[in-house]
């Protein structure tokens, strides 16, 4: 579902009255998804810093710079770009999104709902792994890439959705799920470097993140197979491991998941419309 959208750029000046006709726009170009779940590329001068809901953000040295919008993002959000004295803000539009709910019974209650304590240590520990390898913030640009399809099968779970598990209300799925037999190969949709490669995580199993650059990376989850180390680099279209239904998962399919920083996005918008009859 690839879709890029050019924001006209509506620029709010401040700049002392000796400067305004003197100062070139700080904002170049902005483009991407302007919606809930969406990701957004964009370009100011070089040199200029950048702010976006009031958090500074990494901008390259030829001034590009991303930014997203969480699932349950309000629909307006200020960019803000800085360069010597001048400032320029921002407003933008961010659409709203209607989400499926769906409901899963049948799973072992430990799944759903753990309550032993040596579970719950478990799952603390791993959820500090799981943020240790995305917490930093490299100077790659692979984002900026084209994304495929990091596999092929049929799509059966969207972002967004809410979860009903044995009648439990659970946290919204945040990813793209693509269910296909187990042994299935996974590819990384863009360039990065491998932070997490982990063969049995309590509830996503065998588990991979690679790093796209800027505070973007892609998570893969439910593996058969991972057939990567932490640490290496990997190009698009490059073998990862394989789909599985380890971790808490009802039949095998991956589970691709996008985030900026500490927002989930929705990969799906990233890569071009799924095309189920070539993925037989």
């Amino acid at each position: 579902m690839k879709r890029f959208v050019v924001l006209v750029l509506l620029l709010v000046s401040v700049v002392s009255a000796s400067q305004v006709s003197a100062k070139e726009p700080l904002i170049l170009s902005l483009k991407g998804d302007f919606t809930q779940g969406g990701l957004v590329i964009g370009q100011a001068v070089p040199g200029a810093e950048v702010k976006f809901e009031g958090q500074a953000i990494k901008v390259s040295d030829d001034g590009y710079f991303v930014f997203g919008f969480h699932r349950d993002m309000p629909d307006s959000a200020t960019l803000i770009v800085s360069k010597d004295e001048q400032t320029e803000t921002q407003p933008i539009t961010i659409s709203k999104r209607q989400y499926n709910i769906e409901r899963i019974d049948g799973l072992p209650p430990s799944k759903v709902t753990p309550k032993k304590p040596e579970v719950l240590e478990r799952i603390k520990r791993e959820t500090a792994l799981v943020a240790k390898a995305r917490a930093e913030v490299t100077d790659f640009k692979y984002f900026m890439q084209d994304f495929i399809w990091p596999a092929k099968g049929r799509l059966s779970g969207f972002y967004g959705s809410q979860r009903v598990l044995n009648g439990d209300p659970k946290r919204p799925h945040f990813g793209v799920d693509v269910a296909a037999p187990t042994g299935t190969e996974v590819v990384a949709p863009a360039d990065g470097v491998v932070r997490l490669a982990h063969p049995d995580l309590f509830f996503s199993g065998g588990t991979i993140i690679i790093d796209h650059g800027f505070g973007v990376n892609s998570t893969f989850l439910h593996l058969s197979s991972v057939d990567v180390e932490v640490g290496e680099p990997v190009k698009q279209g490059d073998f990862i491991g394989r789909i599985g239904a380890t971790g808490r998962a009802t039949g095998p399919h991956l589970d691709w998941r996008l985030n900026w920083l500490n927002h989930r996005l929705d990969p799906q918008l990233l890569v071009p419309p799924f095309d189920e009859a070539a993925s037989k």
